[in-house]
């Protein structure tokens, strides 16, 4: 390889590090219960998190830069609220008042111009567990921040 070539492409290298250093940053400050795994099954960075009463699930990073949510059994009031603030209520076709309301069962939707992949369990016991899949960093972003208010909002002062 000539050297001009791998010069270039060890300075895309070290960008690459620095992106995925500075949204595993983003997400922590979005929600701050996330730390880093001890293991990755993602392709690239994941942080976890297991808070009781309020869930437990694991935030990754891929290779082509794109963000993975996944969570279970986070309070539906919690989910509800942060997914009416993000996106606005029946999107997913779980009613007009939102997934604070909606009756258990799934609620799935799949965006084909960005592949990203939204799934939705509403669980009988009051909790929902969901995976947003494959969407751009920020979006990633708004949804963990969205959703630590709302779990700050049902803890107990």
């Amino acid at each position: 390889m000539q050297a001009h070539v791998k010069e270039a492409l060890d300075c895309w290298y070290g960008v690459w590090e620095l992106q995925q250093e500075t949204a595993q940053e983003a997400f922590t400050a979005a929600f701050p219960a996330l730390t880093p795994a001890t293991r990755c099954q993602c392709f690239g960075p994941t942080l976890r998190w297991t808070t009781p009463g309020e869930g437990k699930g694991k935030v990754c990073l891929d290779d082509h830069g794109r963000a993975t949510i996944e969570f279970e059994n986070v309070p539906k009031a919690a989910v509800g609220t942060a997914m009416k603030e993000v996106w606005g209520p029946d999107w997913f076709d779980e009613g007009p008042n939102g997934f604070a309301e909606a009756e258990p069962g799934q609620y799935h939707y799949e965006d084909e111009v960005s592949y990203a992949e939204y799934e939705f369990d509403v669980n009988a016991d009051g909790t929902v567990t969901f995976g947003i899949s494959y969407v751009k960093i920020d979006d990633i972003v708004t949804m963990l921040d969205a959703l630590e208010r709302a779990l700050a909002g049902l803890r107990p002062t």
